[in-house]
């Protein structure tokens, strides 16, 4: 996961947390649910993520799709305002998972033909 990579770089160049936090204009605690997925990282921060670290963004930021799922249950509800949860997914899993749904269409369409003639 893209926030392992991160942590990971970011302990191999000995910076803190803090330091971190500093560089992308935010407090500790909210760089620390970045750094585990809690929260969003958005394009900026991964840019001044990077500089800090003295890497490329790319060293960091892996390719992948992000798919968000809005929680809408009143029962759920924690009145937090923040019921949108982001899971990374990366795109070869993506592409198998798209391959997979077009042969299932495929079927589908191919099994509606055999109805259509097993009816007449």
């Amino acid at each position: 996961m893209v926030q392992e990579k991160l942590r990971n770089l970011r302990k191999q160049k000995g910076m803190s947390q803090e330091k971190m936090a500093k560089a992308i204009s935010t407090d500790p605690s909210n760089y620390s649910r970045k750094e585990r997925g809690e929260v969003k990282i958005h394009d900026d921060e991964w840019q001044k993520l990077a500089e800090a670290l003295d890497v490329p963004v790319e060293d960091i930021k892996e390719s992948e799709s992000k798919f968000s799922i809005n929680n809408d249950n009143s029962t759920f509800h924690d009145n937090s305002g923040n019921y949108n949860q982001y899971f990374s997914i990366s795109n070869s899993i993506v592409e198998n998972l798209q391959d997979y749904i077009s042969l299932l269409k495929k079927e589908i369409h191919e099994l509606k033909e055999e109805i259509k003639i097993l009816k007449s």
